[in-house]
């Protein structure tokens, strides 16, 4: 397969001479930049390290994460173009240079991604998983698929004669339907419809068979089978499949009078969005095609032809469960020893020493602990508690419905605009208001996206804080497979911060002008990015004055103007930077006079790199005891530093910075084995270990290593090897 993930975004017209700190092409394009990561999340499922399985689960990812991609960024574009938009990005692509370049991308995307499905199907077969075409079956398959049918699919069908009496239905965003050709024994033509309905299984498991294998079949190679019980008398003549993509951002206006409602109306239209993509097979019959471009009104640019199967994000559906071979080794997360030796009250660890969970390596269930027992203990008065994004039946909100109903006070600060969730977001929000939780949704303008819990409890005649600052969502599911990062302290004045912060949303229509006083942690929209900044130019200065300077940061996305301006500063003034950054990066790193210092990787592999980490030397050369570390809700976004309600913590004790830099951070920038090195022109390349030496990776060193602050102090082999020598690098 050709490799995916190293191929030029130069076509803004850009090298690495001449860039200065004026021109526009010192910036990356976003949106090349996005498809180059996926283009790496592609590249996993080519990766024969992971198991079979696995490397289909990774293709999947790769068609959902191209999916939401034209559901959003390519649908605002198009939409630009259409209104006569002609104002650059950033990076000096015009909305119509960008969508030309995305189309072109992607189309070789898409090319990839079925060739990596036919090579991934044939290994499966020789595993004994089957994908198998209707001219495979024995009659007995058929005999059963008949049944199935007829039982299963045959109820849930709507055949559909397309002519003027009855016009063409409204199919929904990624609805899946076939068009059919049928002729009739008398003659008579007809052209018939068949949507597939949602939430049908996209394959088919059929009955084993001793010696068989695991077996398969699509629902539009099933569907024609029995054609005749849809469309009685007709044969076929030709047909096709296809698959639709609509425009499913929402927009609220700023004046909105009832945010629920407005999100309601949105939320019912989005559906009902406007297509940016119609995915049909190759060698659809003409008529059939055409019909299908009218009716539903897409533009010439719409059409994808595709040469294989469609939905290739559904194939997640064939990793069985008797196949355990064939997908990562289970692993059992830990549980910080520290509050298991207190009995597992939180409370009392936390007052011993602030803790640091570093997810998934670490479980999730100490964050659902820490609600539960402040939902229960008769001395926590009050509960404050962000939501962003949380799983059907979650247990934090269960903990938050059961504090409620014990009397004690507790307030939900939900946020309905987290995209693709805002359904979800909506209904928890009204089961919380049933129990007495008091809801609130913040800004219409400003999402909020810090991650924060914050508990009040009566002690020895006052009242004590306990908060928990995290890098990701109150999600039990996500924290399997996201890495990230929860701190729980009871630090006076970082709970005082919490509760400005929650004061801040629930009180204000908008952000003031008056940035709020805060004694340790930085806020976005109305200080973080001026502090990061800030702490940007210190190292800067260090560094002109020939002092030690550095900055090592993790994020999963670089795109803010004034942030990167500012790293080239403190590049030119010689700041050695370490930079892992997962998805976007609008940086260019090595260009000589611009940003020579600065290194840029990306880590893909089995967990989903999300935690935020930044730390700047301070005088020392790092890793050092004196450098500032933070975690963060917020990637260097303009959206995150602007336009969200976002939380810079530091980290303070030391038991817990140490971990995070010196064992994290040092393990991310050593890691060789999962890791993608950058250049100028944001082309990515696999890092490889040096001859006769065993790669490191990350995510196998946080399996089998404990970490720091949830046991105290350890032994120094717990901490991965110092920093080291700059890896080779190929192309694939």
């Amino acid at each position: 397969m050709t490799a995916t993930g190293t191929r030029s975004m130069s076509e803004t017209g850009t090298k690495r001479s001449g860039v200065s700190m004026t021109s526009p092409s010192r910036f990356l394009n976003r949106e090349l930049s996005w498809l180059g990561f996926n283009d790496r999340v592609l590249d996993e499922a080519a990766n024969t390290a992971h198991p079979l399985l696995e490397r289909l689960r990774f293709l999947s990812i790769s068609a959902s994460n191209l999916d939401e991609f034209y559901m959003v960024r390519y649908a605002g574009l198009r939409e630009q173009v259409r209104a006569g938009v002609t104002r650059p990005s950033q990076d000096g692509m015009t909305p119509a240079q960008q969508v030309a370049a995305i189309e072109k991308e992607a189309a070789e995307l898409l090319r990839d991604q079925q060739e990596q499905w036919i090579e991934l199907k044939s290994e499966l077969s020789k595993e004994g998983i089957h994908v198998l075409d209707a001219s495979k079956l024995k009659k007995a398959d058929i005999a059963w698929l008949k049944t199935y049918f007829e039982k299963r699919l045959f109820p849930i069908l709507t055949p559909l004669a397309v002519d003027p009496a009855h016009p063409f239905p409204f199919i929904p965003n990624l609805g899946f339907a076939m068009a059919i050709d049928l002729e009739s024994t008398s003659g008579d033509l007809l052209t018939g419809l068949v949507p597939i309905p949602a939430f049908t299984p996209r394959f088919v498991r059929l009955a084993d068979k001793p010696n068989a294998g695991i077996r398969f079949i699509a629902l539009e190679d099933l569907i024609p089978l029995f054609l005749d019980s849809l469309f009685p008398g007709y044969k076929e003549r030709g047909r096709c499949v296809f698959r639709i993509i609509r425009d499913s951002d929402i927009e609220i206006e700023e004046e909105a009078e009832d945010l629920i409602r407005d999100f309601e109306i949105l939320l019912k239209q989005r559906r009902r969005g406007r297509i940016v993509r119609i995915k049909m097979s190759e060698g659809a019959p003409e008529g059939l095609r055409s019909l299908i471009l009218r009716e539903i009104e897409a533009e010439p640019q719409d059409e994808a032809e595709i040469g294989g199967l469609l939905g290739l994000a559904q194939l997640s559906q064939l990793i069985v469960d008797e196949r355990p071979d064939l997908v990562f080794p289970p692993f059992e997360p830990r549980y910080p020893e520290r509050i298991l030796a207190m009995g597992g009250d939180c409370f009392a660890a936390i007052r011993q020493k602030d803790i640091i969970v570093h997810h998934p390596y670490e479980s999730f269930d100490v964050v659902v602990q820490f609600i539960k027992q402040a939902a229960r203990d008769p001395d926590v008065v009050a509960i404050k508690q962000t939501l962003y994004r949380t799983s059907a039946n979650s247990p934090i909100v269960s903990a938050l419905v059961e504090a409620a109903e014990e009397g004690k006070n507790v307030t939900a600060l939900v946020e309905i605009k987290a995209r693709f969730d805002e359904e979800a977001n909506l209904r928890l929000a009204r089961d919380l208001e049933r129990a007495g939780v008091q809801v609130v949704y913040g800004f219409i303008e400003y999402k909020t996206h810090a991650k924060v819990s914050l508990v009040v409890r009566r002690e020895e005649g006052t009242l004590r804080t306990y908060t928990h600052f995290g890098t990701g969502n109150y999600h039990p599911i996500t924290a399997r497979i996201y890495t990230d990062l929860s701190l729980f302290t009871a630090d006076e004045a970082l709970g005082r911060d919490a509760s400005r912060l929650f004061n801040f949303v629930t009180a204000h229509r908008e952000p003031p002008e008056t940035p709020p006083p805060l004694e340790k942690i930085s806020m976005s929209p109305v200080t973080m990015e001026r502090d990061l900044i800030e702490m940007i130019e210190v190292e800067a200065k260090a560094a002109r004055a020939g002092e030690p300077s550095g900055i090592w940061a993790k994020m999963n996305s670089l795109v803010d103007t004034d942030i990167i301006d500012a790293l080239y500063k403190a590049s030119q003034a010689g700041v050695p930077m370490n930079l892992i950054v997962r998805g976007i990066c609008c940086l260019r790193p090595g260009v000589p006079g611009l940003s020579e210092t600065i290194q840029v990787k990306s880590i893909v592999g089995r967990f989903l790199e999300h935690s935020r980490i930044v730390c700047f030397a301070n005088g020392s050369a790092l890793p050092s005891v004196s450098a500032k570390v933070f975690i963060s809700s917020a990637d260097w976004m303009q959206r995150n530093l602007k336009r969200r309600v976002e939380a810079l913590v530091p980290v303070e004790n030391s038991t817990v910075r140490r971990q995070v830099l010196n064992q994290i951070m040092v393990a991310n920038i050593n890691d060789d084995k999962q890791s993608w090195i950058m250049d100028a022109d944001g082309d990515y390349a696999r890092t490889l270990a040096p001859k006769n030496s065993d790669s490191f990776g990350c995510h196998d060193y946080f399996l089998t290593n404990p970490s720091l602050s949830g046991r105290g102090e350890v032994p120094e082999k717990s901490l991965p090897p110092r920093i080291s020598p700059k890896r080779r690098t190929r192309r694939k």
